[in-house]
């Protein structure tokens, strides 16, 4: 009984070591490589055969069609070209030759329904004087501010002084009225970063 039971694991071994050598003699391969036969060489050239181009599709006549004509609102009028205004020099000097006939006086000038923007006029000194104090004003608090809150802040100290900078400018191209208004926004600004 006990060669049984050593005979079994000895011909599984035996079984084993014969499949992997045969595995690895079948994994290698032969030495020798298959050698292909040549292919016969192409001697005479081949014709390459095209399809035949489609005939261009039928035109189809444009269908007519009678449209009503196109509304408009009533009392409507259709827009005008607007003459291009002649320089006042030039328009004299014209005038004032008597070779110039004299066909047709330019049409005054339409008045505009909105109104027209103006730059003010001149400002008075005593607003050219606020606006410099303002910005004298916030120049003075931006520097009394303690170097703590200004590194904590330094964004909202930037904008202050941005608007600062603009004000300043706006005054010195004669814009008060927008000298000031940048002027009260970086004061507020500092106003919310002084609480």
């Amino acid at each position: 009984m006990r060669s049984r039971r050593y005979r079994r694991p000895v011909k599984t071994a035996l079984q084993s070591a014969g499949l992997g050598c045969a595995l690895a003699i079948g994994l290698t391969g032969c030495r020798h490589k298959p050698v292909l036969p040549p292919r016969p060489a192409v001697i005479q050239p081949v014709a390459v055969l095209r399809s035949p181009e489609p005939d261009p599709p039928p035109m189809i006549p444009p269908v007519q069609v009678d449209l009503p004509p196109v509304p408009m609102a009533s009392g409507a009028t259709p827009r005008r070209e607007r003459r291009r205004r002649v320089p006042a020099q030039s328009a004299a000097t014209s005038s004032a030759s008597p070779a110039a006939p004299d066909t047709a006086t330019p049409a005054p000038p339409e008045a505009d329904p909105i109104g027209s923007l103006s730059l003010g006029g001149e400002a008075s000194p005593r607003a050219q004087q606020e606006a410099t104090e303002m910005i004298a004003s916030i120049e003075q608090r931006l520097s009394a501010l303690p170097n703590g809150k200004a590194r904590q802040e330094r964004a909202q100290v930037s904008r202050i002084r941005n608007f600062r900078r603009q004000a300043q400018e706006a005054l010195n191209t004669g814009d008060v009225e927008g000298a000031k208004t940048l002027a009260t926004k970086a004061r507020l600004l500092l106003d919310d970063l002084e609480k």
